[in-house]
């Protein structure tokens, strides 16, 4: 299902977009872990953004990606 063209998620289309299961959702929401709204108290919802900005945190450099960096820093020391 595609969710991009969407601004607010329910909690089912939130977990299809992880790819996690109802219960782990739930205990990421319980811990203050995922960023959600839960007007009225009843149903959780997601913003399409903050969603895809928390999966895309932490992100790890490819080995290329470091060769990069590392050639980038040595020349700009030996300056």
């Amino acid at each position: 299902m595609e969710h991009s063209n969407l601004k607010v998620l329910t909690f089912k289309q939130g977990c299809e977009l992880l790819g996690y299961k109802k219960s782990y959702v739930y205990k990421l929401t319980s811990s203050g872990i995922l960023p959600y709204s839960k007007p009225n108290g009843k149903f959780i919802f997601f913003d399409y953004e903050k969603l895809t900005n928390w999966m895309l945190q932490n992100p790890s450099s490819s080995s290329e990606e470091k060769k990069v960096m590392a050639s980038t820093y040595l020349t700009s020391k030996s300056k």
